[in-house]
């Protein structure tokens, strides 16, 4: 509970960060942010795949557009707060002078996404349709 606290501690006050190790590269700092806005993208893509599901495919059966769009939009905010994780791990391993964080989340995040996509093209080839 006390390291949750603390990560959320950075996440709204980034300069606290500034107290540790030495400031870097500024290009490395800002290829970070780079990375985090393209997780937001991401993110935000996303949502408006859920969106898409559950408000144009209205001939799939309810629960079925509601899976897959609820999967995406899950995908969606778990893509966000990963963004703003990652980007804290990095740039804390970068003032420290350790190596960059590692992760699982992009395979979670591509797979997810891979299974809901197959989802949706079984789901409009084969036509399951009803309310």
């Amino acid at each position: 509970m006390h390291r949750l606290a603390a990560t959320l501690r950075l996440w709204f006050a980034p300069q606290l960060i500034k107290a540790e190790g030495t400031t870097p590269d500024y290009r490395f700092s800002l290829a970070n942010e780079r990375t985090f806005l393209a997780w937001v993208r991401t993110a935000l893509a996303l949502v408006a795949g859920g969106i898409a599901v559950d408000q144009f495919l209205t001939e799939l059966r309810w629960g079925m557009r509601t899976t897959i769009a609820i999967v995406l939009l899950t995908g969606a905010a778990l893509c966000a707060l990963r963004a703003v994780n990652h980007w804290v791990r990095c740039e804390r391993a970068m003032r420290r002078g350790e190596d960059l964080p590692t992760s699982r989340f992009p395979v979670l995040l591509g797979t997810g996404t891979a299974v809901a996509a197959l989802t949706v093209i079984v789901v409009v080839a084969v036509g399951w349709a009803g309310k």
